[in-house]
């Protein structure tokens, strides 16, 4: 058995436009890196946490990588103790699933440890529990890409059901990073409560669509089907010069654009790499015309998820 261990998670995009709490894929960086150790006092401890500006606890019940790894040694009745160390890859409350990526990291290290005796299910399970303790709410589109790598429908989360989706294989992303935090337990409380039905059933056709564009390679259809119709007028409200960023990346050749998870990062989905690179560098004009600073990542979908670093 290890005795030590460093892994890195990546981030991740969700919602994808039309699927909230519903679709999410994992990027090729940024991402955490989490080394965790065994000791031989029989607790889950923090011992340092770098690159979050001092934001983040150190406490274990208050962190998603301390809350999933205790919620993985009770589940398997591993009575031993754990001690993590968090490099954080990219900023808290960016919308990339900072929080997931951290808990991703230390399940997939934990598990690798103990000979990988829990399947990706149940890794995602531990990792619901952290996200739902610092969120608010129990969601896996980023816990689950982030763990599994790829593109992945949630079609339940009780029980959970975590589907990996097929992608054209010159999927890439664009994605831009205002420098500024939106924490998403306080941006799920500004969504409706209650939404018309006409704006249902044309959302979850533009989720029908989103999926069966992926899997059947059909970029015309994927391209219509991004648009959010119930979730993106809210929280766009947030992000610095949003519908000029959208519109600069669809003139530039975007699939489509859209909100990465709560915000602020937004995301674009492009057909090849010279695409997303033009998308990238239209988005990058808006925030430096207007003296913004960002961040900025383009790459094809991430489709292994962790990895031993």
């Amino acid at each position: 058995m290890h005795s030590k261990i460093r892994v890195f998670a990546p981030g991740t995009v969700a919602n994808i436009g039309c699927g909230f709490d519903i679709l999410g894929f994992a990027l090729e960086y940024p991402g955490d890196y989490v080394t965790i150790r065994m000791i031989s006092q029989n607790e889950v401890r923090i011992n340092k946490i770098s690159g979050d500006g001092g934001k983040l606890p150190l406490d274990p019940d208050k962190n998603t990588a301390g809350i999933a790894v205790t919620d993985f040694l009770r589940k398997f009745n591993i009575k031993t103790g754990v001690e993590l160390e968090i490099q954080k890859g990219m900023e808290i409350g960016s919308g990339l699933g900072s929080s997931a990526a951290s808990a991703a990291a230390a399940l997939f290290g934990i598990n690798y440890i103990f000979d990988n005796i829990a399947d990706s299910r149940q890794l995602i399970s531990c990792g619901l529990k952290a996200e739902a303790a610092v969120s608010g709410a129990p969601h896996a589109d980023n816990i689950a890409p982030s763990l599994m790598g790829g593109l992945v429908l949630i079609r339940s989360l009780t029980p959970l059901d975590v589907i990996p989706l097929n992608f054209p294989e010159d999927l890439y992303y664009a994605v831009i990073y205002p420098n500024i935090e939106l924490q998403t337990k306080k941006l799920r409380k500004v969504l409706p409560e209650t939404i018309t039905l006409i704006s249902a059933v044309k959302q979850w056709g533009n989720i029908a669509g989103l999926i069966t564009g992926l899997h059947n390679n059909d970029y015309s259809l994927i391209s219509c089907s991004l648009e959010d119709f119930i979730i993106e007028p809210v929280r766009s409200q947030f992000i610095p010069l949003f519908k000029e960023i959208k519109l600069n990346a669809v003139e530039s050749g975007a699939l489509g654009c859209s909100i990465s998870g709560s915000g602020p990062s937004i995301f674009s989905l492009c057909r090849g790499e010279e695409t997303a690179g033009k998308v990238s560098e239209s988005m990058a004009k808006v925030y430096e015309k207007n003296n913004i600073l960002f961040d900025i990542y383009v790459s094809s979908i991430n489709k292994k998820g962790p990895r031993i670093s």
